[in-house]
């Protein structure tokens, strides 16, 4: 039940903060973003003009990307950015195909997660049901805080041995199909710069590691309030 409820409320942080473009614009100023762009935008290999390209835009990029990620990847390919040059406006494809085939295989990671969320939910409630005509106590508060407290732990001494970078790293090797691409340089990909990888993912992970605890908690508290209302 506890495992059930933390993919539920890790599911609806996420969803909660894809609302939210994840934080993005103040993600955005927080991490320089700006001054990265205009560093690496001009020595892109493949595209030109984005080291010119406004703040408002690049907000606008990043939540095209969120939308199509959340959709299964559609609209990835047509996703364009916009200069002004020698007095006219120009557009480009802000993705290559490389590109575009790694926010598909993470589109399609989300809706895998979908899936799991909707299993995890049919469990809280099947379990809820048995918990109540069974009379069985729900987890203390104190157990669910110490085996909460060890997993972090677990995770942290991980992190700090392995090092956050290496195991985002290796996290992607595990989770993406091994002949498709996901480490770009900036100096090849547009998505890599505006979201300057991989700065912007930890800054992420942290605000999603916060909602979705806070919402664990919430939800633990309202288990527990609805398994003790009968007795």
């Amino acid at each position: 039940m506890t495992l059930s409820c933390l993919v539920t409320a890790f599911w609806l942080g996420w969803h909660g903060l894809a609302q939210l473009d994840f934080g993005y614009s103040v993600g955005y100023d927080l991490l320089e973003i700006d001054q990265h762009i205009q560093r690496f935008g001009p020595t892109n290999q493949y595209r030109t003009g984005f080291g010119d390209t406004s703040r408002e835009q690049h907000l606008t990029l990043f939540g095209q990307i969120v939308d199509a990620i959340q959709n299964q990847g559609e609209g990835l390919a047509e996703i364009q950015y916009y200069v002004h040059h020698n007095g006219k406006n120009a557009s480009a494809t802000l993705l290559r195909e490389p590109e575009v085939i790694h926010l598909q295989d993470v589109a399609n990671l989300i809706s895998f997660f979908n899936q799991a969320a909707i299993v995890s939910i049919l469990v809280l409630v099947v379990l809820g049901v048995i918990y109540r005509r069974s009379g069985w106590r729900p987890p203390t508060p104190k157990q669910i805080l110490l085996g909460t407290l060890i997993t972090l732990a677990v995770v942290g001494l991980f992190l700090l041995l392995v090092g956050p970078t290496q195991s985002f790293y290796w996290l992607h090797t595990k989770v993406f199909p091994e002949n498709h691409q996901w480490f770009f340089y900036y100096q090849e990909s547009l998505m890599t710069t505006l979201m300057k990888a991989p700065d912007l993912f930890g800054f992420i992970a942290v605000l999603w590691g916060i909602v979705a605890l806070i919402l664990f908690g919430l939800g633990q508290w309202l288990l527990q309030k609805l398994l003790q209302a009968k007795r």
